[in-house]
């Protein structure tokens, strides 16, 4: 039993010798190994980089990109809802809104919107709400581009919230009408409106009676808190809200050109089918007199795009993330143990030739001696 354990540790150690030669790697003793000022600097600036280096690649990993593709528009039967704020400068007794679409159904078939009698300037808690949201939105209609990756990394909804309330209230009668609400409405064209008069349906649409209204009871002046399509979704920002039009003529025609467009959001926590639009705003006085003819109101007429676009956050795989992370270590070891042994080089050679020079100096010295 002793001669056959002998033979087995014998042919063990015989075995890992072999595999010991196939060693590619050289080792260098600790006796042999020499430290130097130029190879610590190296040491340290590498250090330094690669913490730089990994550090960066670990914040492009964790800050996910969007991306944005476009689509055919195939889900026809969707409803669109459309959420509205107005305030509008006329006593809600001489307002009408109502919506039509291509459809023509039956507008009640939508919903109504809530009325509420107010005053039209706004109290000094009011008025700083709404400048901030107007100042806030006017910023990000104008640098959207520039922001937009922002606006979806920080989930930004909405900034400033509903309006507050008021914290006082003015000795006179109501001189404005808030409308707000909500319709779900058919996903095809149409044409939201508020405009004089309290409206008459009929079989073939409907008619706004304003017969017994005078000139100056005439005035748009409006103020938009609130107008968005879908459910409120991160990152979306809707241009009109924030808006403010002061009318210097009682009777102008505001139109308001929108077009949504469906949008797909999809991120890491959450799906959601919402819309977003652009518009196009003209305002033209009507005088009758002199050729100017329409009626007066305000009128949002909106069509739907028949491309759908999907929002995607994306990151790339952990794969892909861990062979980033060793590239980098490798490379900027690699090339400082380069760039090392170059200075290193050229700092011998330098040496040499100094000390050559001396030696000759020496010589000449001797000779002339």
């Amino acid at each position: 039993m002793v001669n056959e354990k002998v033979t087995m540790l014998r042919y063990r150690g015989s075995k890992f010798s072999s595999v010991k030669k196939l060693d590619i790697f050289p080792k260098v003793e600790e006796p042999f190994k020499e430290t130097s000022p130029v190879g610590g600097t190296f040491s340290i600036i590498s250090f330094l980089l690669i913490l730089w280096l990994v550090y960066s690649e670990v914040n492009y990993y964790l800050n996910s990109r969007f991306i944005f593709k476009f689509t055919p528009d195939v889900a026809l039967d969707e409803k669109l809802k459309i959420n509205v704020d107005i305030t509008v400068a006329m006593p809600c007794y001489f307002l009408g809104a109502d919506i039509l679409d291509s459809t023509n159904q039956n507008t009640f078939n939508f919903g109504n919107l809530d009325e509420e009698d107010t005053w039209f300037e706004l109290a000094p808690n009011q008025q700083m709400h709404f400048d901030n949201k107007r100042h806030f939105n006017s910023y990000l209609r104008e640098e959207y581009h520039a922001v937009k990756d922002l606006l979806w990394r920080s989930r930004f909804s909405t900034q400033f919230g509903e309006l507050p309330p008021r914290n006082d209230k003015p000795n006179r009668p109501h001189d404005a009408c808030r409308l707000y609400g909500s319709f779900v409405l058919n996903k095809v064209a149409g044409n939201f409106h508020i405009t004089a008069g309290k409206s008459l349906q009929l079989p073939r649409g409907h008619i706004h009676i304003n017969a017994f209204m005078s000139e100056r009871d005439y005035n748009f002046s409006h103020r938009i808190n609130k107008f968005s399509f879908g459910d409120p979704s991160h990152g979306i920002v809707h241009p009109l809200e924030g808006d403010e039009v002061i009318s210097s003529f009682g009777r102008t025609l505001y139109n308001y050109f929108i077009e949504v467009v469906p949008t797909d959001v999809n991120t890491f926590l959450s799906s959601t089918n919402t819309y977003q639009y652009s518009v196009k705003a003209l305002a033209r006085p009507i005088d009758h007199d002199k050729g100017s003819h329409g009626i007066p109101g305000l009128f949002f007429k909106y069509d739907v795009s028949a491309l759908r676009v999907t929002v995607k956050q994306e990151r790339d795989h952990l794969g892909v993330f861990l062979a980033r992370l060793c590239s980098i270590v490798g490379g900027v070891y690699v090339c400082s143990g380069r760039q090392y042994i170059f200075i290193t080089i050229m700092s011998q050679k330098h040496n040499y030739r100094d000390l050559s020079i001396v030696k000759i100096d020496s010589i000449d010295s001797y000779l002339k001696q």
